[in-house]
C-alpha cells in the first residue's frame, strides 16, 4: 500500500512534518504533544542518533508512554541524565549545544516572532497570556526553531501584538542589531494547513507546501499578510508507513496524544 493510500489524521501529518526537520545527531529541546511525537518519529526513523531534552532537565529520555508534562515521572527511568532547568537553559542553550527547539504561541507573525504575553495593547490588553516560560531562551539560542501554529487570522499575524520570543524581529539585520545570532532563528512554521519556510533574504515566511485537502487559495485567504508562494509549491507528502508505524506502535500505541491533539488541529 502506498503512503498516499494510508489513513491518517492531521496531527499525525503535522508531527511528521516536524520530524522531517530533525537531522541525525541533533540535540532537540522538546515539550509534550507535537514536539515530543515529532522528535521521537525522527529518532525511530531517519535520525536514530537524535537526542531529546526536556526543559525540566531530563536528557535522552526513554519513556514507555507519551509524557503528559515536561516533569512527567515517565521520563526519568532509563534517561541518560537528569538535571535541572539551569542545566538546560545554562549549560546546553547558552553553551550553544542545542540544534533544534520546538515552540508555539497564541500569535505568530510573518517574521517568526511569537507572542505568549498579551492580546491587544500591553497597557490595556484584551487578554493576558501565560508569558514566556522557556520559550524566549529557546527561540534566541537554539540553532533552528520549529514553530507549530493553527492557520487562521487569529493565530497568524502580520505583526504580533507583543514579541515574547523574537524571530527575525522586523526583517534582515534585526537579530544582529539586538546582539542575537544572525544565522540562527525560525526555520519553519508548521500549521494545520501548510508548511511555511523563511526566505533567507527578506526573513519573511513563505508558502512551501499545502497539506492534502487544502489549496493555495485557501491558505492565502487565511493568512493575514501578503504571503509569497514558492515557485515549486507542492502538496505536503503524507506520512509514510514507517512514520505511522513509529507513532502508532512505538510512540503512542494508546493514541493518548494524537487523539487529544485532533480536537484543535483538524
Amino acid at each position: 500500500m502506498s503512503a498516499a493510500e494510508l489513513d491518517y489524521i492531521k496531527p499525525e501529518l503535522m508531527a511528521c512534518c516536524g520530524a522531517r526537520e530533525i537531522r541525525d545527531g541533533d540535540l532537540v529541546i522538546v515539550g509534550t504533544g507535537f514536539p515530543s511525537v515529532a522528535a521521537n518519529i525522527a529518532k525511530y526513523t531517519h535520525a536514530p542518533n537524535a537526542r531529546m531534552m526536556q526543559e525540566s532537565g531530563v536528557y535522552d529520555a526513554q519513556p514507555k508512554r507519551p509524557a503528559l508534562s515536561v516533569g512527567d515521572p515517565c521520563l526519568n527511568p532509563g534517561a541518560a541524565f537528569i538535571g535541572s532547568l539551569i542545566d538546560v537553559m545554562g549549560m546546553f542553550l547558552q553553551g550553544g549545544k542545542v540544534d533544534v527547539g520546538f515552540l508555539s504561541g497564541s500569535q505568530v507573525d510573518k517574521y517568526g516572532n511569537i507572542n505568549t504575553t498579551v492580546i491587544g495593547d500591553y497597557g490595556n490588553p484584551k487578554s493576558r497570556l501565560p508569558g514566556s516560560g522557556g520559550a524566549n531562551p529557546i527561540g534566541l539560542l537554539a540553532k533552528r526553531v520549529l514553530i507549530i501554529a493553527l492557520h487562521d487570522k487569529r493565530r497568524l499575524a502580520e505583526r504580533v501584538d507583543f514579541i515574547t520570543t523574537p524571530g527575525y524581529i522586523d526583517g534582515p539585520g534585526a537579530r544582529a542589531k539586538w546582539g542575537l545570532p544572525e544565522d540562527q532563528g525560525p526555520e519553519v512554521i508548521i500549521t494545520n494547513k501548510a508548511v511555511l519556510r523563511f526566505d533567507k533574504e527578506t526573513k519573511e515566511a513563505y508558502l512551501e507546501s499545502y497539506h492534502p485537502g487544502n489549496t493555495v487559495e485557501e491558505i492565502l485567504e487565511n493568512t493575514p499578510w501578503d504571503l509569497k508562494v514558492a515557485p515549486d509549491v507542492h502538496e505536503t507528502p503524507p506520512p509514510t508507513a514507517e512514520e505511522l508505524r513509529a507513532i502508532r506502535e512505538i510512540i503512542d500505541p494508546m493514541r493518548m496524544i494524537t487523539i487529544y491533539l485532533k480536537r484543535g488541529y483538524v
